[in-house]
């Protein structure tokens, strides 16, 4: 027993030595063996081992880079021919216009002005709604026109004068019915949230929401029979939630939700719905309401005009005006994109107008992160001083 003791103890003295050795000698690996073991701190990494994981780290951001351009090129092609796809599906024959009929609300000016020219001249029999007929526009519009084309009293915001339209139409309607209804009615306003009243949201929304609403129920039976089409107008602000624009962006929104679904619906029926997207259009119709600071102004209490002071408000007023002045000067892109859900034999659920940039970026918009969406506006001269004008004397 003493013996076996004194070897366990001879065994573990010789570990500690052979531990000492092994701590005070130098290691002769190839650059890709361990780190050297010191005694009086850290484990320390060869300058070979740290060029490795170097390596290693810079490869595998290239092979991330190389996943990443691989997918991007996909998708362009992918995107690519699906766009070749689409237009050889759209090249089938159209409709033309002899024997069809078409209603167009809001014919007074812009979009719906343009539209009801370009109808007749392809031959349709033409129900274009004025709010007022006795005004220039309609006025116009009924002597440069053939006799295909009748001037109709419609105000959207009255039951009255929807029912006594389609009365009109239905009276004079073609051997092949009603095709298309054309919700082109509408009106914009632009103010912050708290510079608008209830009064303000509600009037927005009763043309353009509930105007293309009261609309369609009346005329969707007539365009259920011929199978035709329901056209309405949008705007990019239906989701791209821009400073200034509230209650023009929940009424359009709240039409496309209405179009969305009224699109599901008929598809059974084999009636197509269109939706219009306009961007900056501003200078090629006259929806545009010019007002003055002053006429904000004047709206404020003395609450609001302590937070937002009149400097603010001026600065509001120019960037309005200035960014309304950048747009199209002419309408025919809109047009152009009218007359396709019209009669083209597949038209497009969407059709989103705008320049190229713009085009791209409001089709990645809904994909981004709400926080990049919302970052967007930092860029905004005015959006950026926006915060030291508040409250300031």
């Amino acid at each position: 027993m003493p013996s076996l003791e004194f070897e366990e103890v001879d065994s573990k003295k010789e570990g500690l030595r052979l531990g000492i050795r092994l701590r005070n000698k130098p290691t002769n690996r190839d650059p890709g063996g361990s780190p050297n073991i010191h005694p009086d701190g850290p484990v320390r990494h060869s300058s070979s081992t740290l060029v490795r994981r170097h390596f290693i780290t810079m490869n595998a951001i290239f092979f991330i880079c190389l996943i990443t351009g691989v997918v991007t090129i996909a998708a362009m092609l992918l995107f690519a021919l699906a766009k070749l796809f689409s237009r050889h599906c759209c090249s089938g024959q159209g409709v033309d216009g002899c024997g069809y009929a078409v209603l167009i609300t809001g014919c007074d000016s812009g979009f719906g002005h343009q539209l009801a020219q370009c109808l007749d001249h392809k031959g349709f029999v033409v129900f274009a709604g004025c709010l007022t007929p006795e005004g220039a526009g309609a006025q116009s519009l009924a002597t440069e026109s053939s006799s295909n084309l009748k001037i109709l009293k419609m105000d959207v915001t009255s039951d009255e004068d929807v029912q006594r339209a389609k009365k009109m139409v239905q009276g004079n309607l073609p051997e092949k019915g009603l095709w298309a209804v054309v919700n082109n009615a509408g009106i914009t306003d632009w103010a912050e949230i708290e510079w608008s009243s209830i009064g303000d949201f509600r009037t927005m929304v009763d043309v353009n929401l509930f105007g293309a609403i009261r609309t369609t129920f009346a005329f969707l039976p007539l365009i259920r029979a011929s199978k035709g089409r329901m056209v309405y107008m949008s705007s990019i602000f239906a989701f791209f939630n821009c400073l200034n624009m509230g209650a023009y962006s929940v009424s359009k929104r709240g039409l496309e939700a209405f179009a969305d679904c009224l699109r599901v619906e008929m598809a059974s029926f084999g009636v197509k719905v269109s939706v219009i997207q306009p961007g900056n259009f501003g200078q090629a119709t006259n929806i545009l309401k010019i007002k003055s600071s002053s006429d904000i102004w004047e709206k404020l209490d003395e609450e609001r005009k302590q937070i937002f002071n009149r400097q603010y408000i001026d600065l509001a007023n120019k960037y309005y005006t200035t960014s309304c002045q950048s747009g199209f000067k002419n309408a025919d892109m809109v047009i152009d994109a009218m007359l396709h859900a019209v009669t083209a034999a597949r038209p497009k659920y969407r059709y989103l107008l705008a320049s190229a940039m713009d085009t791209f970026f409001f089709q990645l918009f809904p994909f981004l992160p709400t926080i990049l969406t919302d970052a967007v506006f930092s860029f905004s001269s005015m959006y950026a001083k926006r915060e030291d004008l508040l409250y300031a004397k």
